[in-house]
This record gives C-alpha cells, structure tokens and sequence, in this order.
C-alpha cells in the first residue's frame, strides 16, 4: 500500500470535512426553516417579551451557523484551481467549528424558547443547561478525550486537528 501524496492527503482532508459540513449543514438548514416560520405560527403572538428575545437569539445564531457551515464552499470557488488547498482545508476547518458553536447556541436557545413556552422557566432553564451538557458532552468532551485513539494507526495520523491546523 502506497502512501498518499502531501496534495492527496489534502484533498482527502478537503472532502472528509465536505461530507460533515453536509451533515450538519442539513441539521442547521432544518432548524433555521422551522425558527423562520415560528412568527407566523397562531401562538407566536402569547411569547413573551424573554421570549420573544430567545427566539432572536436562536434565529440569529442559526443564521450564523449556516453561514460559517457553507462559506467553505464560496471559498472553494474564489481559491478553485489556484492550487491552495491546504489553505482551504485550515479555513473550512476553522468555519466547521464555529459553525458548530453557534449550532449548539441556536439549538439550546430553542429548546429554552419551546420549554419556556410550555413550562414553568426553572424547569426550562433546567432542561435547556441539560441540553447544552449533552451536546457538549458529544461534540467536545468525547471527541477530545478521545483524541489519542489509534496512535498505532499510521493510516488515520492525517485526521488529527493538528494535521489540519499545521
């Protein structure tokens, strides 16, 4: 088994993170649709001032993460052919993880605006910090505690965030 080129090891770096921008570019697009629409919806008018507040707090920071979620795309376009793929690959990186910050934000501020709606607010601030805990739990406290999994497998090292932020 041949190992890869520096400018195959990219390119393979470039479409993995392609493939997780899809997946979270899908849950984002979701949610941002259904924030768009809730204003328009009968019981929009009985929010309250605080939730009217968590609403644009949750619509913004969807808007935010869809942005940064698919900006690799436009910068793909304005870099294509130009032979900058490492470049690419440290900017799209950068733009996922961001993305994914305000994708937590916009998630726990919806969950804050659905169960203060329906419940008593102690309760919803409950159940919206849990939610945040959750999330943090599987898209940080995992992944970086398990950072140094498969050290002996010489065929995953490029995956490292450190080989995409050299």
């Amino acid at each position: 088994m041949s190992k890869e080129s520096e400018k195959q090891r990219w390119q393979r770096n470039f479409a993995d993170l392609l493939q997780e921008l899809r997946v979270a570019q899908t849950g984002v697009q979701i949610l941002f649709a259904f924030l768009l629409t809730l204003p328009f919806s009968n019981g929009f008018g009985r929010t309250t001032e605080f939730q009217r507040d968590v609403y644009i707090l949750a619509l913004l920071t969807a808007a935010a993460s869809a942005a940064m979620i698919i900006s690799p795309v436009a910068f793909h376009r304005a870099l294509f052919r130009q032979g900058r793929k490492p470049e690419l690959v440290r900017f799209a990186h950068r733009m996922a993880t961001g993305g994914l910050f305000f994708m937590l934000i916009a998630m726990v501020s919806s969950v804050l605006l659905v169960t203060d709606f329906v419940l008593d607010r102690p309760i919803a601030f409950l159940l919206s910090a849990l939610t945040g805990v959750w999330f943090l739990i599987f898209w940080a406290i995992l992944p970086f505690s398990r950072r140094n999994w498969g050290d002996d497998d010489i065929d995953d090292e490029d995956d490292s965030p450190q080989s995409l932020t050299d």
